[in-house]
């Protein structure tokens, strides 16, 4: 089966950092042929997120906003690069596809001294997807995130477990968050674009 984006696209979060946001994004841009866009990286490594999912994706990749030299929460990699980020210096590339933004760590992670990630969500409108382990302390995790992100008003369209399959916590994610899973990506050995793009949406997803 399939499921049709957003016309717009998605903002992809997740509960913490290394959750599998870049996996996440990489194949929901290989499923809809989407553009993909990194706002903000922090640490700037051999491979960066964004060389991560055009390597795993192909997807067209949009420079991002702010490439941060520390791999620390954006607020104070940009403080030690002597760099301000403000919600104002954010404006959406666009795509002639759907455009899949990754954010940067969790949903409350710092963007400055007021702003959160969740404020960025917020100002660029768009569905947003949670990506989840589905190790022990994911539903405390999710649903506290799930909560946040609704409490600003976003449009939930999904979940992404990620990591081996956890019926139960799955399951529950799935009830007490009142949200579709969108798909399960276990971890794949090896990662690789065919890999990645054998994972399937979930059936139970509409």
């Amino acid at each position: 089966m399939n499921i049709d984006p957003p016309e717009r696209g998605l903002f992809v979060t997740g509960t913490d950092t290394g959750v599998g946001k870049s996996v996440a994004a990489a194949w929901l841009a290989q499923k809809w042929s989407a553009a993909y866009w990194k706002p903000v990286q922090s640490g700037l490594e051999e491979e960066c997120d964004s060389d991560f999912v055009r390597r795993l994706s192909g997807a067209a990749v949009f420079p991002e906003r702010f490439r941060l030299t520390h791999p620390l929460s954006p607020h104070e990699a940009a403080r030690r690069d002597g760099v301000h980020i403000g919600l104002d210096d954010f404006l959406a590339p666009v795509a002639p596809c759907p455009l899949i933004v990754e954010g940067a760590g969790g949903v409350l992670a710092p963007l400055n001294d007021e702003a959160r990630m969740v404020d960025l969500m917020a100002r660029l409108g768009l569905p947003v997807v949670l990506v989840a382990r589905t190790a022990l302390g994911t539903i405390n995790h999710s649903l506290m995130s799930l909560e946040c992100l609704r409490a600003r008003g976003l449009q939930v369209w999904g979940a992404i477990l990620s990591g081996p399959p956890d019926a139960v916590n799955r399951e529950a994610i799935a009830r007490f968050g009142r949200v579709r899973i969108l798909a399960e990506i276990p971890r794949l050995e090896p990662l690789t674009r065919a890999s990645l793009m054998a994972v399937p949406f979930c059936d139970e997803a509409p």
